[in-house]
């Protein structure tokens, strides 16, 4: 695989295309997640009250720090994935230049189609990188406030998935008796609906 910082090959690409469809079958479009995977999925909102969108500094710190929180609980290794999707149309909303993604290459191109929302093609971009704060928080910034969509953060193995969007995470756990235990540890993370939405 390649180091911290160095780009992913083609080869590496379709290894990790062999290895999702394995592990997660379907393809890599992370709102899709919670319904494959219901019995190990859990959602996390990023800030008190189920509010939505951080307005001060302290309330990024806020959103950032959960984020953090449960990725190391959920155990990444020294490398991880970070998947984030771009449409091709640059116009439209949560999509932008692939440079915002340090070290992105394409991945996979999702077309439009009947399971899908969008009406233009999304490409995935993937890339390797560690999960410490200098590295990872920029990204996060950006997805907090709506700038970059469609990411998932994995360990190299693909044994867990992390999908933060704004407003909060989806967790997909490695077992659902590790859904439950994260359930537990942050229940005032969560959401009041009866579905945890």
């Amino acid at each position: 695989m390649a180091a911290g910082g160095e780009i992913v090959t083609e080869d590496e690409t379709r290894s990790l295309t062999a290895r999702w469809r394995t592990s997660w079958g379907g393809d890599p479009i992370a709102h899709e997640l919670r319904d494959r995977h219901a019995d190990r999925w859990v959602r996390f909102h990023s800030l008190p009250k189920s509010k939505r969108y951080a307005e001060t500094e302290e309330e990024y710190e806020v959103v950032l720090d959960r984020h953090h929180r449960v990725l190391s609980e959920l155990g990444p290794g020294d490398l991880n994935y970070v998947i984030a999707g771009y449409f091709e149309d640059a116009r439209v909303g949560g999509s932008h230049d692939p440079r915002t993604h340090p070290g992105a290459v394409p991945w996979l191109r999702i077309e439009p189609g009947d399971r899908t929302f969008f009406d233009i093609p999304l490409t995935l971009y993937v890339s390797e990188t560690s999960l410490d704060r200098t590295t990872l928080d920029p990204l996060l910034r950006r997805v907090a406030d709506d700038e970059l969509g469609y990411v998932i953060i994995a360990p190299l193995d693909l044994r867990w998935l992390y999908h933060p969007y704004d407003g909060g995470a989806d967790v997909i756990a490695p077992t659902a008796g590790d859904r439950d235990i994260l359930k537990n540890r942050h229940a005032n993370w969560m959401s009041a609906h009866p579905a945890g939405l």
